[in-house]
């Protein structure tokens, strides 16, 4: 597709398993570390075989939880991909850590090791609604790690959840109120899911309802705009300059490839499409699948669907593939805008993004 690729890391472990993840991940004390992190040097280097010319814009660690990951290994990694490739020299280098695995000089080891942006997982300052979700930190500790990353890092994120159960609007406001007090660059609001195959529903908890959950989602939007964070995805806020290169791949449609357990990546080779999952299975895709997966991807950013850039990645014109009775009932709606460039979701219709994929694909 291009010169640019996206490299992600998946760390399967974990402290403790979070009873609403569903994510792949593992708890488990004891592992041989040097052991996996060859297995992903030996996987960059067949990735290197296969593409050979490309420019590194982006690697992001993700698990699980990997700053479980010794300093000295995140550094033979980013080592290894720079013998392998050229790195831009903007190159985002993204971590997701965790408050409680915090040492003393972790966030300036992790520095050392060539991390420029860290991701921290903080999900509430509210220590009740923290114990319910299953999070081993206090409030106070995340907020020690937070100062200790601003401290190490010029760009950094959190991640909170809302729409916890009876979660009520000040709750969440003040939750927002003391992530924006901060000054960090960005801001994930995750809301909270119940999915099978986890804990809470197992138990049968139930987040906030479908409406209130809305309620506050519009608030975000209005009060962190009031803080000059701006939206651009639909679950993603940032300073201006500050929106993560690495996720805007998925989203834009860009090459990456994955690599650990439960890792995925997308790749064009000789005008082909490649789905590929760990440890570089690669299952070829139709024009038309990858279609859909682009307007899934690219209508969760605030900028929309390029329809230009939809065709050169796909082939397909855009116009010609969706539904357009579908779309111009919603555009009557104030759901969706279409013009000439752009199809992009409104406010309103960003609260019923699952509704206007499905409705656009049928």
């Amino acid at each position: 597709m291009g010169k640019e690729l996206s490299i992600y890391f998946h760390w399967p472990f974990c402290k403790s398993k979070c009873p609403y993840c569903d994510f792949f991940s593992q708890v488990k004390r004891n592992t041989n570390q040097d052991e996996i992190i060859n297995g992903y040097i030996e996987q960059l280097n067949k990735y290197k075989e296969m593409l050979p010319d490309k420019n590194i814009a982006s690697v992001f660690f993700g698990g699980g939880t990997p700053s479980l990951i010794t300093p000295q290994n995140i550094s033979r990694l980013i080592d290894k991909i720079s013998d392998l490739w050229t790195v831009s020299s903007n190159c985002e280098i993204s971590l997701e850590a965790n408050p409680n695995t915090q040492t003393p000089t972790l966030f300036q080891d992790l520095k050392n090791a060539g991390i420029n942006r860290l991701s921290l997982g903080v999900q509430s300052f509210d220590d009740n609604y923290l114990k319910f979700l299953g999070r081993t930190h206090s409030s106070q500790q995340a907020v020690s790690s937070i100062e200790e990353v601003i401290k190490n890092f010029d760009n950094h994120s959190i991640d909170l959840m809302y729409a916890l159960p009876d979660q009520t609007k000040q709750n969440w406001l003040t939750q927002l109120a003391l992530a924006s007090n901060f000054g960090l660059k960005h801001i994930s609001l995750y809301q909270l899911m119940i999915e099978e195959n986890t804990v809470f529903y197992k138990k049968g908890i139930k987040p906030l309802d479908e409406e209130k959950a809305n309620e506050l989602y519009i608030l975000t939007e209005d009060y962190l705009k009031s803080k000059n964070y701006h939206k651009y995805e639909v679950s993603n806020y940032s300073f201006p300059d500050f929106q993560s290169v690495h996720n805007k791949a998925y989203w834009l449609g860009k090459d990456y490839i994955g690599i650990g357990k439960s890792a995925h990546g997308r790749l064009k080779i000789n005008n082909k499409h490649y789905a590929l999952t760990d440890p570089i299975n690669m299952e070829e895709l139709s024009n038309q699948e990858r279609a859909e997966e682009l307007i899934i991807m690219n209508l969760r950013l605030t900028e929309g669907i390029n329809k230009q850039n939809f065709y050169n990645i796909c082939g397909i014109n855009i116009d010609e593939f969706i539904n357009q009775d579908f779309v111009n009932e919603a555009v009557t709606d104030g759901l969706l805008i279409n013009d000439e460039a752009f199809l992009k979701a409104t406010s309103k219709g960003f609260v019923l993004l699952d509704y206007l994929i499905l409705g656009l694909c049928s």
